[in-house]
């Protein structure tokens, strides 16, 4: 092989050294980056608290247990919005405990405009700290522009509830209507088998009905009743409104708007809803007022309940040699493998659970289970590892939150007590598995399959072949076998015989209410009460409480931070006003659907889901 002449080493050796440069100057490029992002938005001197505000509860975004992975790229380049904001609930709890004894803190303000979720169940745990805070003989203050009706729940606590004078309160309680797609699939030729274990598992009537079983109208119009009465009851006490005032607003509104001539607002404040109707300046003069204080731009003095929380809340260190009980979240659809927050990995979670009774100083666990199930081979992983815990002789503790049912009551059944909140819908008890085959789809653009195979079964679960009657009679005994399997575990668990449990199972779901009765859950209350209860099983009166994390490398630990930080940035001040609100709200079903169809990951195909539990997150 002849060498390279002299003329190509040369040029070679400089394109060499061009990339040698260019490496080197994209690494630095790219730590000054990240030494920028630290100082302007994690590092330096933080900003000093007012000696006189109020805190701001401007609660943007969706509440929710446990926030969902971050990309710190899209964080720093993608202007925020409520739509993909979520706000932790310990956060806003703490912050509200925190201000109730700060004497520099005078009052709360609430401004939910851009609050898109909360839930009844999250804000009946927000309200005792409310209470709290009125009780130190501090004002709560609602001001808001138009109150949707998750909004309004959590305003109605506050001493003196404002709206814009084009504003108004939307109330029209709660429902639950699903789209059906049995004619759909069958002009598409599309089919859908379906085998499932209990007679009201109402996750499959979509894909076999067009429309809502009487059994599954039944079943849900008790629990949606059982909610929506909750929420009037909360809303009629703290208002100060007779029984049934909130049912005639709803359901005589097209009168009080016609008496008030179109006016929304002016009927809001003639039912007691609202207090005052005050405009943009006028409410900003008010509260000026109220909190004896304003900043350089003539806004009344407030503090945002996020960046107060993280200079109240105590530094964790960690390595603690206290005694403590463990919290752990469970929120999302149950999936097998290793997956990030806000979804419930069947691996993940339980390396979360195994580490925790690892873990020296650690006397009990909570689980904070928020999810209408999922996979049940993952929701079997996590259930044996909350048993191994139980057996090292440490006590599980599950605490509900608005949803834990089929997979989600599936891994609580065994714990040594269980909480709910009152809100808490829960049970859907069954099993099934869906299978969709698209042979005679196919066929119909003249697409056929054949050929043969060494046995019986082989090529039997092809979507473009009929299920053959070995898989079905093979589906649907592997289906009976696990609803089987789930019963069991639920008797042993509640201390139940079978013969009881099966009244309360074949997929029935049931609010807190009722499954308090029939022995389901063992109390009503919130996080906390669950956490006190925990302690107490395990003989503990002097304990700290620690969050459980999936464990960070430094650089994901500066990412978290990084997104963190300027996910946070100016949230009061939203780019597209209340449109991104409103977009969130009308793609919901599309955004849930696409969730659901990404869930079904199951290695068997085997669901325990709880579809219509949707219908209140």
């Amino acid at each position: 092989m002849s060498k390279p002449s002299l003329l190509r080493r040369i040029l070679a050796g400089i394109w060499r050294a061009i990339t040698r440069i260019r490496l080197a100057m994209s690494n630095i490029l790219f730590l000054v980056m990240i030494a920028l992002i630290y100082f302007v938005y994690i590092g330096g001197t933080p900003e000093p608290l007012p000696e006189k505000a109020a805190l701001l509860l401007n609660v943007s975004g969706r509440v929710v247990d446990q926030r969902s992975e971050i990309n710190p790229l899209q964080a720093l380049m993608v202007q925020p919005s409520p739509a993909s904001h979520e706000v932790l609930l310990r956060d806003l709890i703490e912050s509200i405990d925190y201000a109730a004894s700060d004497p520099a803190i005078n009052s709360l303000v609430m401004e939910l405009d851009n609050l898109v979720y909360v839930g009844i169940s999250k804000t009946q745990e927000i309200l005792p700290a409310l209470e709290r805070f009125r009780a130190a003989g501090k004002p709560i203050i609602a001001i808001g522009d138009y109150y949707t009706q998750d909004q309004y729940l959590l305003a109605s606590y506050a001493d003196t509830v404002i709206s814009h004078p084009m504003g108004g309160v939307a109330l029209e309680g709660y429902s639950n209507y699903n789209n059906y797609f049995r004619q759909a699939l069958e002009k598409l030729s599309v089919d859908v088998h379906i085998f499932r274990a209990g007679d009201h598992k109402s996750a499959v009537e979509p894909f076999i009905r067009d429309d809502m079983s009487p059994g599954e109208k039944r079943v849900t119009r008790r629990w949606l009743d059982n909610l929506w009465g909750q929420y009037t009851r909360l809303v009629e006490s703290q208002r100060k409104l007779p029984p049934g005032a909130v049912d005639d607003f709803v359901n005589h509104y097209a009168e009080r708007l016609l008496s008030e001539g179109g006016d929304a607002a002016q009927a809001a404040l003639k039912a007691g809803l609202v207090d005052e109707l005050l405009g943009r300046r006028e409410g900003n003069e008010y509260l000026v007022e109220l909190v004896g204080a304003s900043n350089d731009d003539g806004l009344y003095e407030a503090i945002e309940f996020e960046r107060y929380v993280a200079r109240k809340r105590p530094l964790e260190l960690g390595g603690t040699e206290a005694d403590r009980v463990a919290v752990i979240t469970a929120e999302g659809n149950i999936v097998p493998g290793d997956q990030p927050p806000g979804t419930i990995g069947g691996d993940s979670l339980a390396r979360l659970i195994r580490g925790a009774v690892e873990a020296d100083g650690v006397k009990a666990i909570v689980l904070r289970v928020d999810s209408g199930g999922g996979s049940m081979f993952a929701s079997e992983i996590i259930r044996q590892q909350l048993l191994h815990a139980q057996g090292m002789g440490i006590p599980v503790v599950v605490s509900m939150g608005a949803v834990a049912a089929s997979g989600g009551y599936y891994i609580a059944a065994e714990a040594d007590e269980i909480w709910a909140t009152p809100a808490t819908i829960t049970g859907s008890i069954g099993v099934f598995a869906v299978f969709p085959t698209f042979e005679n789809l196919l066929q119909r653009v003249g697409i056929y399959t054949d050929g043969v195979g060494t046995t019986e079964l082989a090529g039997s679960l092809r979507a473009d072949r009929n299920l053959s009657p070995e898989v079905v009679t093979a589906l649907n005994s592997n289906v009976d076998f696990a609803y089987r399997s789930f019963l069991d575990i639920v008797a042993q668990g509640r201390g139940m015989s079978l013969a009881q449990v099966k009244p309360l199972a074949e997929g029935r779901v049931w609010c807190a209410e009722d499954a308090l009765d029939s022995g389901l859950i063992d109390n009503v209350g919130s996080l906390q009460d669950a956490i006190a209860a925990a302690a107490k099983l395990a003989n503990v009166s002097d304990y700290e409480i620690e969050y459980v994390e999936p464990p960070l490398s430094p650089r994901d630990m500066l990412m978290k931070q990084l997104a963190k930080s300027v996910g946070s940035l100016d949230l009061h001040v939203w780019g597209g006003d209340g449109l991104s609100v409103a977009l969130s709200g009308l793609l919901g079903p599309v955004r849930e659907a696409v969730g659901e169809l990404g869930a079904l990951q199951d290695p068997a195909n085997l669901y325990m889901r709880c579809i219509s539990c949707g219908a209140i997150r």
